[in-house]
C-alpha cells in the first residue's frame, strides 16, 4: 500500500481520537489539534518508518504527546523568563480583533498563496516592493502586478463597490499601469 494511502486511512480512522486524547491532556483543543497534526506531518516526513510501525494510531499517539510536552517545557520557560523580569510580556489590554480585521484576513486566506505573502509582507508588515521581492525570490515586476491584482480580489471579497484601488499619487498610477503591461 502507498505510504500516503496508509496514512489517510489512519488519519480517517483515528484523528478525531487522537485530537479528543491530546486534548483531554492539554486542556486546550486548539494546542490539541497542532500536536496531533504534528505528529502527522512526522509521519508524512518520514513514510518509510511509518510504513514500518506495528500500530500507526499508538506510533502517532506518542508522537503527539512528546510534542505537547515539549511545547508544555518551552511554554513554562517562557512563563519563567516573564516571571524573572528578563522579558516583558505583551501588554494585557491588547486590543481584541475588529469585525474588519477579521474580514481582511477571512479574504486574505481567499487569495493564493503567493498574493498573500505578496500582500502581507508589503502592507501589513511595511516592507518596501524591493525588500518583499528578495525575501518571495521574485523580481520587483511580479511583487507590483501580485499587489494589484491581490488589491482587487481583496475588493470584490470584501464588497467594495470598486474593485479599483484608489490611487494616491502619480507613482501609484504608474507602478499600477506598469504592473498591467507586465
Amino acid at each position: 500500500m502507498d505510504p500516503e494511502e496508509q496514512l489517510s486511512q489512519v488519519y480517517a480512522a483515528s484523528a478525531a481520537r487522537l485530537v479528543a486524547q491530546m486534548y483531554a491532556m492539554t486542556g486546550d483543543y486548539a494546542e490539541a489539534q497542532d500536536v496531533v497534526q504534528e505528529a502527522f506531518v512526522r509521519a508524512l516526513a518520514r513514510p518509510g518508518r511509518f510504513r514500518e510501525v506495528v500500530n500507526p494510531e499508538a506510533w502517532l499517539r506518542t508522537v503527539a504527546l512528546n510534542v505537547a510536552r515539549s511545547r508544555h517545557r518551552r511554554g513554562a520557560l517562557l512563563h519563567g523568563l516573564i516571571r524573572s523580569g528578563r522579558l516583558v510580556p505583551a501588554p494585557p489590554d491588547a486590543p481584541g480583533l475588529s469585525p474588519d480585521h477579521v474580514a481582511l484576513v477571512a479574504a486574505l486566506q481567499r487569495l493564493p498563496r503567493s498574493a498573500r505573502e505578496t500582500v502581507v509582507l508589503h502592507h501589513l508588515a511595511d516592507l518596501p516592493v524591493t525588500e518583499v521581492a528578495t525575501l518571495l525570490g521574485c523580481s520587483v515586476e511580479a511583487v507590483k502586478t501580485r499587489l494589484v491584482r491581490a488589491r482587487r480580489a481583496l475588493a470584490e471579497h470584501l464588497g467594495e463597490d470598486d474593485a479599483r484601488p484608489a490611487p494616491s499619487g502619480p507613482a501609484t498610477i504608474r507602478s499600477e499601469r506598469e504592473a498591467r503591461h507586465a
